[in-house]
């Protein structure tokens, strides 16, 4: 690419980013669709923005024209699914404004430019656009708060044994806890039981973090030594009556109590002065398949799809600690 046509994508990825886009939403790939949108060629100032109906083949022809970027013909659903698409939430772009009642899988499909946005293009970057972003903005959320808003909506709600409500992110693994505790404690933990810990997947920790619920006094009670969110299994349940502790590790993407794991958490747990279980808990059948191979002999396995059952990997005896 030339300085100019570089300089041009590198002031498309401001404007992005300033409304408001995710990440992926201002990357090159975004800022090139923008350009094309706009029918702004590398020596344009933005005062010549136009926004022409565009559907996603002319939007990539202009790319590889103007820009020298030629995406493949099978790139033409990851430009909708992972630009488009997010444009149009963010409110910087219309589908099918000369039909809006157009079917989704249309050949016919187009996108352009809002009215709000071009204002904002045609003051770029001398002018008061930044100015415009804000009144944007006021009256349009951005797609950040967007998907905000929408992650809030679909925390997953966990009910813990005591009565206490807490909400996890939502995702895979996640929603696999909640399955552990509403559906494979009940029927496999006596009711007189507590949840000692429960981790959430979340990446940050203001969101939750690693750490979500942890009853610390109550496990060191039972003789296990604070330790860091790493050595503890994903769930920890102890059964009262039984006097029983239920280390759960719940598989999604990461392995299940295998050799080694087991190895690890008998020498973290190994001042507990009560009988310790250990279980692998797996969405599906298919997710256990796939690690069977690696279980540890003397742990069990319960499956979510399969919920009434459970599955012990010793000889001697149904669940229960071991020496």
């Amino acid at each position: 690419m030339t300085e100019l046509q570089l300089k041009k994508i590198s002031e498309a990825q401001e404007i992005l980013e300033a409304l408001g886009m995710e990440k992926a939403q201002y990357n090159e790939r975004s800022a090139l669709v923008l350009l094309s949108l706009a029918s702004l060629h590398s020596n344009d100032t933005w005062d010549k923005v136009k926004a022409p109906l565009l559907p996603t083949f002319e939007i990539m022809q202009f790319m590889r024209e103007e820009y020298n970027k030629d995406y493949k013909p099978n790139s033409r659903e990851t430009i909708r699914r992972q630009t488009l698409h997010q444009f149009e939430q963010g409110m910087l772009i219309e589908r099918n404004r000369d039909c809006p009642e157009r079917a989704t899988n249309s050949k016919d499909n187009n996108y352009s430019l809002n009215e709000s946005i071009i204002d904002i293009l045609k003051c770029y970057p001398d002018n008061d656009w930044k100015e415009k972003v804000k009144i944007f903005q006021s009256k349009t959320p951005t797609l950040k708060k967007l998907y905000d808003n929408k992650v809030k909506k679909v925390k997953i709600d966990v009910k813990l044994l005591d009565g206490t409500e807490i909400k996890l992110s939502p995702g895979k693994h996640n929603q696999l806890h909640a399955d552990v505790i509403h559906e494979f404690a009940p029927r496999f933990i006596s009711g007189n039981a507590t949840v000692l810990y429960i981790g959430d997947t979340a990446s940050s920790r203001n969101e939750g973090g690693k750490f979500l619920h942890l009853e610390e006094e109550y496990l060191l009670k039972l003789g296990v030594p604070p330790m860091s969110h790493e050595k503890l299994p994903d769930i920890v349940i102890f059964d009262e009556d039984k006097e029983w502790l239920f280390l759960i590790e719940a598989v999604t993407s990461h392995g299940p109590v295998s050799p080694k794991r087991l190895v690890e958490l008998e020498k973290a747990f190994k001042e507990c002065k009560v009988g310790i279980v250990y279980v692998t808990a797996f969405p599906d059948q298919a997710e256990f398949k796939r690690n069977a191979a690696d279980i540890a002999w003397e742990t069990e396995v319960w499956i979510a799809d399969k919920p009434e059952h459970m599955i012990h990997f010793n000889g001697d005896r149904f669940m229960g600690p071991h020496a």
